[in-house]
């Protein structure tokens, strides 16, 4: 059976991940990737592994006409069994072509929770309601990530009987509890082995709120309790004029370190001491909380998204933008990690096996591949 995935685009995000790890692990089919944008991460990555990818090279602000004609000719050519698409653009797009072409084994993948108005994207907010509406007629089946994904685009029109949750999956050999590969990230940034250390690894986007973690951050130094904050991800570094003034400005840059987009996430998780969510909407079923989890590093997040489910009793939930509750989330784990090492020890343990037991990239794929191959069978 070839599966042919078509996805907005192929950066350095959630849903990418997982597309990637699905095609990474599920061998029992032929998996080709069509991308609305570029190549940008993933593209390289899945080429490595054997996956065919196209591009369309369409703009985050723009979609060239020419280039649906490109896709329409692709699938034609292509013919898949299967269209996954993912995400509310690729939903619309891939979903609308693969039907005009009579393919009728089409499943979208959904990794939004809520839009928020003045801060949602508005092309973002207008397809997912045009997406609510062709949800009748388009997908056989809508894959949310989230449970809570799944409630909010019901609450908007998304067809009710053809939603399923699949959670994300994590390669828990990837990301395991690895001490050395700690102490050598602590050592690159010349961060002390008693230096509690926060971690934060996303994207400079107004959902992840970097805003709220800086104002946590402040609280904390007013508290006078001592942390080291590394920061990570896309737009996250030194060249980020908006983010540095922010950071100067609560007069934090002894504090922070601002370390950009890096390829050793497993080094990263293993070298803090907690890892902090500070995002304010969007968020379905966040892929860091697990991979930080996997590596037996404790979490404080914000209540988005399925944070909690995933979370459960290992760390710490908080209101969103609420940095003060961040910040005494973070106090309570800096505490007990001094005073109370068995506890932080046991917490630690709980974390990746609370990953490994329901999150397992294994139980994702079988799932993925149940969907599509029963659509065969019916």
């Amino acid at each position: 059976m070839q599966v042919l995935h078509i996805i907005s685009g192929l950066g350095d995000g959630g849903a990418e991940a997982i597309l990637y790890r699905l095609c990474q692990y599920e061998k029992d089919h032929n998996h080709v990737v069509i991308s609305l944008m570029d190549e940008e991460k993933y593209g390289p990555m899945l080429k490595n592994i054997g996956v065919d990818v196209y591009t369309l090279n369409n703009s985050k602000k723009k979609i060239k006409i020419l280039s649906l004609f490109k896709l329409y000719r692709l699938i034609f050519k292509l013919k898949p069994d299967v269209v996954q698409t993912w995400m509310y653009h690729a939903d619309f797009i891939g979903g609308i072509v693969a039907r005009s072409i009579g393919i009728k084994n089409i499943f979208w993948s959904v990794h939004h929770t809520t839009l928020v108005r003045g801060e949602s994207k508005l092309l973002t907010v207008l397809i997912a309601k045009i997406n609510s509406f062709l949800s009748t007629f388009v997908p056989k089946k809508i894959i949310y990530c989230a449970e809570m994904s799944r409630k909010t685009q019901e609450l908007i029109g998304f067809k009710k009987n053809k939603g399923v949750v699949i959670p994300n999956g994590y390669d828990v050999d990837d990301f395991v509890d690895d001490e050395v590969k700690g102490a050598k990230f602590r050592d690159e940034l010349n961060i002390s082995e008693d230096t509690f250390v926060i971690g934060h690894v996303g994207r400079f986007d107004p959902q992840k709120d970097q805003d709220n973690l800086i104002k946590a951050l402040v609280d904390l130094k007013q508290r006078q309790i001592k942390f080291k904050a590394v920061i990570v991800g896309t737009n996250l570094d030194v060249n980020n004029d908006k983010l540095v003034g922010m950071i100067k400005e609560k007069q934090l840059e002894n504090v922070i370190s601002l370390l950009g987009r890096r390829n050793d996430i497993p080094a990263v998780m293993n070298g803090i001491d907690l890892f902090a969510l500070s995002s304010a909407f969007g968020e379905a079923f966040p892929n860091v909380l697990n991979e930080a989890m996997a590596c037996g590093t404790p979490c404080v997040a914000t209540n988005v998204g399925d944070s909690a489910r995933i979370i459960g009793n290992t760390g710490w939930i908080v209101p969103i933008k609420n940095p003060q509750a961040l910040s005494s989330a973070i106090n309570a784990a800096s505490k007990e990690m001094r005073l109370n090492k068995s506890s932080w020890i046991k917490r630690k343990i709980m974390c990746r096996k609370r990953i490994v037991e329901n999150f397992e990239i294994k139980k994702m794929v079988k799932k993925y591949k149940d969907i599509w191959e029963e659509c065969f069978e019916n």
